[in-house]
């Protein structure tokens, strides 16, 4: 079926968060490809990480593929430079990367120290208006913006502890950004997945509790995969979602309309 709903015809983006085949990003980067994304740019956290990250980026095709610590920002001008230079524009970008350090991600909110709770805003939320920044000139005839959230960001979630209200930051400036970049037809949206056996949740406390409970309480009774992440995003950077903007997307079977 998807070979005969390339949507994406001749479009450019940017995945930021792809450490293996279990991330978001990859979800979301194989359906870009399969809706026929003309070309994407894959970046790869440290060296360590780029031997896991690097075979995935040949399998998609990647156009370009670099380092991006996004707190190095000589990282990330060269990566927005090297994009304008080769492509001269960006259509979408997602960015699915979050980190808080583990001792204040386990540990109360109360007790979070001021390092982790500026370290994790900064890499979570902020590093995002930072790209937001260097993409809206490239996306001069208009563009999506992805950011990846979670439903602890609206109610508080066992476990889930200080990101909560940094997930709570990050919706409210997917809110802002979208509309101060309207105008420009750039659209911002979150995403919202239930939980995920990815690498990022497993710094989370209980994490088996937390997908056990997902699956039973959400209405279809089903965890959703990376590939239900990524056909919603291939919809929302499509033209077919020129109309949509500020959302936050729920991406989770329905369990987060059941109390």
């Amino acid at each position: 079926m998807l070979e005969n709903c390339r949507y994406l015809e001749g479009k450019k983006g940017l995945i930021v968060g792809i450490a293996n085949e279990e991330s978001i990003a990859y979800g979301c980067a194989v359906r870009f490809k399969a809706l026929g994304a003309a070309a994407q740019a894959i970046t790869y956290q440290t060296e360590k990480a780029k031997q896991f990250v690097e075979p995935l980026a040949k399998e998609l095709a990647a156009e370009i593929f670099m380092p991006l610590d996004v707190q190095k920002p000589d990282q990330m001008d060269a990566l927005f430079k090297a994009i304008g230079d080769r492509w001269g524009r960006l259509d979408f970008l997602v960015h699915s990367i979050a980190y808080m350090p583990k001792d204040d991600l386990q540990g109360r909110v109360i007790d979070c120290s001021l390092a982790g709770f500026l370290m994790a805003m900064d890499i979570s939320c902020h590093s995002f208006i930072r790209m937001a920044r260097q993409a809206e000139p490239l996306m001069s005839s208009g563009g999506c913006l992805i950011a990846m959230s979670y439903y602890g960001a609206n109610q508080v979630v066992k476990n889930y502890n200080a990101m909560g209200p940094v997930k709570a930051a990050l919706e409210s400036c997917v809110r802002y950004l979208a509309a101060e970049l309207g105008p420009k037809r750039i659209r911002v949206h979150a995403l919202s997945p239930g939980p995920l056996k990815t690498r990022a949740a497993s710094g989370i406390g209980k994490f088996d509790e937390l997908l056990e409970q997902a699956e039973r309480k959400s209405p279809q009774h089903r965890l959703v995969t990376v590939d239900d992440v990524g056909a919603i995003a291939g919809f929302l950077v499509s033209d077919h979602g020129d109309a949509l903007t500020g959302n936050i997307t729920f991406v989770d079977a329905g369990y987060h309309i059941i109390d």
